[in-house]
């Protein structure tokens, strides 16, 4: 059995919760914004922005029987909450596991998705 580095894992479940229609984009968790904030300040006119994986936190169980996985994401405007997050939820289950598998490693994942926020839509007139 080849392990499964927790930050493969966390860049798998941030490209599949992105790829669900409606997601606008995933909510870094409050110690990584602090980090950033505490960090020195940016020589380059270039904003910093937080790396997708920053929103999704994945916890292996002290006993090594399965994977718990968290997912913060904002949504865009127009979109029940309830549709996208479990949508969020089947898709980041399906390819943390498939990951998983192709690893040889056959553990349960469970997947928690919050909705922090609904991004609005700015028209240009």
């Amino acid at each position: 059995m080849t392990a499964v580095g927790t930050a493969t894992l966390l860049g798998v479940a941030a490209e599949a919760a992105l790829a669900v229609p409606g997601v606008a984009g995933l909510q870094p968790r409050l110690a990584h914004r602090l980090a950033a904030a505490a960090a020195p300040a940016r020589t380059d006119a270039t904003p910093h922005r937080a790396p997708p994986e920053a929103g999704i936190r994945a916890d292996l169980a002290p006993d090594g029987s399965g994977w718990h996985v968290e997912v913060r994401c904002v949504l865009a405007e127009g979109r029940r909450a309830v549709d996208v997050a479990r949508n969020v939820h089947d898709e980041v289950r399906a390819a943390v596991a498939s990951q998983l598998a192709g690893h040889g490693v056959a553990i349960p994942v469970t997947v928690a998705v919050t909705v922090t926020g609904i991004a609005t839509r700015h028209d240009e007139a």
